[in-house]
């Protein structure tokens, strides 16, 4: 038996990453989708045996094109690969009929196994791959999954502690002005009264601000999570703002260098402001004359109206180094 395959991912990387770990001349065919919605509309006129989905891509999620696949009674086996390594994501693909549920970055070794598992070895070796697509990489588009895979790791973090799901966003990845920070921040939380952490980092060369934001009127739900006294006290409220920053900040960077191949020594958190406006905030920051690479995340907590929103300030020096370390792995 051969295979025609396809894989869903709005990453060239991840793309590129998912076709490099497949054994040599497994699929007959092989195509690409960089979205549900592409996946879908692929499905609908084309035979696909064996379909390897990401989960978090705009425009139509992995969770959607599985829904789908079930009202449509399409028999596709589906092996998702996704930066969302909560127990719940993994245990609502499986409901879904997901096949199986690997980690980014995915790893060839995990690929086979999980292909000689299935019985998807085919009968006859194919003499090569047959490429419908041609892969999109650039250095914007590598970062965007560089910090998916850390996101997802800082939000399983999280989710463990809260016992919530965390819905994860597309990460947003910018150059700005310091001028421009003030933007950056209400595009990520729109809310008036927020409390914030923010952490320096180091490492390599590379050497940044790592900021969380919390909307005052989540202190309370969140606090109800953690098994705190209410109504909570100004020291309680502070004693969850550099929790929850610990959390995501620390693993947020952790899962950067992990991935780049460095480490980051990491400051002592600094509180900016409690119950303060996005004015007071950015009137705190130290600015700098030359464009900041920006990277937003905005944390989701399902059923419990509360959104965490960290962004990642690189200074501009950090910059060639950084896309150094990640042009390696664009190779």
């Amino acid at each position: 038996m051969t295979y025609s395959v396809l894989i869903c991912d709005d990453s060239g990387l991840a793309r590129k990453q998912m076709a490099r770990a497949l054994p040599e001349s497994w699929a007959t065919t092989l195509d690409f989708a960089t979205n549900g919605a592409e996946a879908v509309a692929w499905l609908r006129s084309n035979p696909v045996d064996v379909m390897f989905l990401d989960l978090t891509m705009p425009e139509m999620d992995g969770y959607q094109v599985l829904e789908w696949l079930q009202q449509e009674g399409l028999e596709v086996k589906v092996i998702v690969v996704s930066g969302d390594i909560q127990p719940e994501a993994h245990q609502r693909v499986m409901n879904l009929g997901a096949l199986e549920f690997l980690q980014k970055p995915v790893a060839p070794e995990k690929v086979l196994e999980t292909i000689e598992r299935f019985s998807l070895r085919p009968d006859t070796p194919t003499n090569q791959n047959t490429v419908t697509a041609e892969f999109e990489v650039d250095l914007q588009d590598c970062y965007r999954e560089v910090v998916n895979v850390a996101m997802g790791q800082a939000a399983d973090r999280l989710a463990r502690l809260l016992g919530v799901f965390v819905r994860l966003p597309v990460p947003k990845v910018n150059f700005i002005e310091p001028t421009e920070i003030q933007m950056a921040l209400e595009a990520v939380s729109d809310h008036q009264s927020l409390s914030a952490v923010c952490q320096g980092f180091i490492g390599s060369g590379i050497s940044g601000e790592a900021m969380l934001l919390f909307a005052d009127s989540d202190f309370s739900d969140i606090g109800q999570l953690m098994n705190f006294n209410l109504p909570l006290s100004e020291h309680d409220q502070l004693d969850l703002l550099m929790d929850v920053a610990n959390i995501l900040i620390s693993a947020c960077l952790k899962g950067i260098a992990e991935q780049l191949d460095i480490e980051f020594s990491q400051g002592h958190p600094v509180v900016l402001g409690q119950h303060c406006s996005i004015r007071d905030l950015v009137s705190t920051l130290n600015q700098r004359p030359q464009k900041l690479l920006a990277i937003e995340i905005s944390y989701d907590l399902e059923d419990q109206h509360i959104t965490c929103d960290l962004l990642l300030l690189f200074t501009p020096q950090s910059v060639p180094a950084l896309n150094s370390r990640v042009s390696l792995i664009m190779e």
